[in-house]
């Protein structure tokens, strides 16, 4: 089967690449450093020509609200353009739990702009919607910093590992076209301050961080449903803790003796 990755070189494209490739399956990387651009629509023909599969999961380089849906509309629109002109038979994207929760975030506007698009299209398609990456928990905990302490809301957080959101991604892409969107989320749910405070200990970060109600989220206010997965959802397998310390063990074999 040929499959073609949009945005194959990054953290979850790379990884569904190597995946599927394992399987025997016919790889197509496409990403502007290898001369596919989605925004402007070069090299997307060449691409897909003769692919049954393509799998979104490209990322905007900006996050500024106009500069994001800027991206994902466009890039969406060129991919679906393409995709059906080749003959595609499944369209699988990469969204977020909470989309259609939290309206004041840009970035998650920008997304759901991109659903619309695919259910709007007549390719068969899957979105799955995934909940925070582990990987991401720094740069949320960083953003919340503000006179010397960091402040994150108690709202429940239900975070994933990346190499799992690949996993799933790549089952889905294989399988039928569900017509529908999927939410995946990890084993846990924390507090977000909570989970802010794990992760710095790990790290033996000494920052304070406080629970507040009012701490935003990339512009959004949460409560305990903003950021989980609903009834029906996948379950990851692998922990936080699990996670934790197999990056602490990963890091210390990388340290010069």
């Amino acid at each position: 089967m040929k499959i073609v990755v949009i945005g194959g070189t990054g953290l979850i494209g790379a990884n569904i690449v190597d995946r599927l490739s394992l399987n025997g399956h016919e790889l197509v990387v496409a990403s502007p450093s290898k001369g596919v651009n989605t925004v402007t629509g070069e090299g997307l023909a060449a691409a897909l020509a003769g692919a049954q599969v393509v799998i979104d999961v490209a990322n905007s380089p900006s996050f500024a609200p106009e500069a994001v849906l800027d991206f994902f509309q466009a890039s969406t629109r060129n991919v679906l353009a393409a995709a059906s002109a080749a003959g595609v038979e499944h369209h699988v994207v990469l969204s977020i739990v909470g989309v259609d929760r939290l309206p004041d975030n840009g970035y998650f506007r920008a997304k759901l702009a991109q659903e619309d698009l695919v259910r709007a299209s007549r390719l068969p398609y899957t979105i799955l919607r995934a909940t925070q990456f582990f990987e991401f928990i720094g740069g949320i905990v960083d953003a919340g910093e503000a006179d010397g302490a960091i402040r994150l809301s108690p709202a429940l957080i239900q975070p994933i590992a990346a190499d799992d959101v690949s996993a799933v991604l790549a089952d889905l892409a294989v399988g039928a076209p569900l017509n529908r969107v999927v939410e995946v989320g990890g084993p846990d749910r924390f507090p977000l301050d909570e989970l802010g405070r794990k992760l710095l200990a790990a790290r033996g970060d000494a920052r304070p961080v406080r629970a507040d109600v009012h701490a935003r989220y990339f512009g959004s206010e949460l409560d305990d449903r903003s950021l989980v997965t609903g009834s029906g959802a996948l379950t990851a397998p692998t922990r936080f803790f699990n996670w934790l310390s197999r990056g602490s063990m990963i890091a210390r074999q990388a340290t010069p003796s």
